[in-house]
């Protein structure tokens, strides 16, 4: 009797042992995980931390370039439009010019 208490005892303490190294092992695995995540998660921080101010940096350049733009469209078209009043009164006062040379001859 005492001795199938004693391999009882014997299989409980291995199968105790045997939780305890499942566990053990949990446990690293889990402290690896543990350490991966907050590695990426600081990583991840490092890169998007001046995200925003980018993003403000990008959008007022963007705006500014966008009103600059707008601006040479605007010059483009009062230049077109001197162009073609300057081409219209060449060709109005060239006609007069060629007549009044005749009449000089």
């Amino acid at each position: 009797m005492i001795t199938l208490v004693i391999v009882l005892n014997l299989l409980i303490a291995l199968l105790c042992l045997l939780g305890a190294w499942s566990f053990l092992q949990l446990r690293r695995s889990l402290a690896d995980i543990t350490f991966t995540l907050t590695e990426a998660e600081r990583n991840t921080h490092e890169v998007l931390y001046g995200a925003p101010e980018n993003i403000r940096n990008g959008q007022l350049g963007l705006y500014e370039l966008r009103q600059a733009y707008q601006r040479s469209g605007l010059q483009l078209q009062r230049m077109q439009r001197g162009l073609l009043l300057l081409g219209l009164s060449r060709s109005i006062w060239r006609p007069r010019l060629r007549s009044r040379k005749r009449l000089r001859r």
